[in-house]
């Protein structure tokens, strides 16, 4: 009798998972051909460090790819040997990340260190990182995100008060209500008169 009881518990942290999942993915589908635009970093001073494949950029700093926009007070680009690998980390109090999304919707990501992936998509946001999306938010010390797989982990450090925190607004899971189906009427006969 008890696995009876415990169905709808089950269904509705089903309902929950489902949501939590469409949060940040149905309307976190980030705007076709932004990746393939030109990067343009505007900084008050750069130096480059060519030995170590490096530059830096003083602030603040803004970086921009299609709608993709990284503010910061200091960014750092690196690139592997190879030339394959291209990293981008903002340092800000916070450093702050945005895109427009395919249905319009503008995503921000905010942290103290942005490290944005320019091969993989990935956004590794370290120190009071925080994903905001039309108004839902995930809140944690680490969160890591892939903009074309749109995967999601965020994680606390687990000491004392610190939490993961996610927030979802009730638009983004309500679902459509199904008519209440009315009960038959049973036809009453009346005494008295036949």
């Amino acid at each position: 009798m008890n696995h009876i009881k415990t169905l709808p518990t089950l269904l509705k942290g089903t309902v929950v998972i489902s949501c939590l999942l469409s949060l940040f993915s149905v309307n976190v589908a980030a705007k076709e051909g932004d990746l393939q635009q030109e990067l343009k970093i505007a900084a008050v001073s750069q130096r480059a460090d060519i030995k170590n494949n490096q530059i830096i950029f003083n602030g603040p700093v803004k970086i921009t790819q299609g709608t993709i926009n990284i503010n910061a007070d200091e960014l750092r680009a690196f690139s592997a040997e190879n030339g394959q690998t291209k990293t981008l980390v903002a340092i800000g109090n916070p450093a702050t990340f945005s895109q427009e999304m395919d249905d319009g919707r503008i995503g921000t990501a905010s942290a103290n260190e942005i490290r944005y992936d320019l091969a993989t998509t990935g956004l590794l946001l370290t120190g009071n990182a925080k994903l905001d999306q039309s108004g839902s938010q995930v809140t944690g010390n680490v969160i890591r995100y892939n903009i074309e797989a749109q995967e999601l982990v965020a994680e606390s450090t687990g000491k004392g008060e610190d939490r993961v925190i996610t927030i979802i607004q009730p638009e983004n899971f309500q679902t459509e209500e199904k008519p209440k189906q009315k009960l038959p009427q049973i036809p009453v006969k009346k005494q008295g008169n036949q």
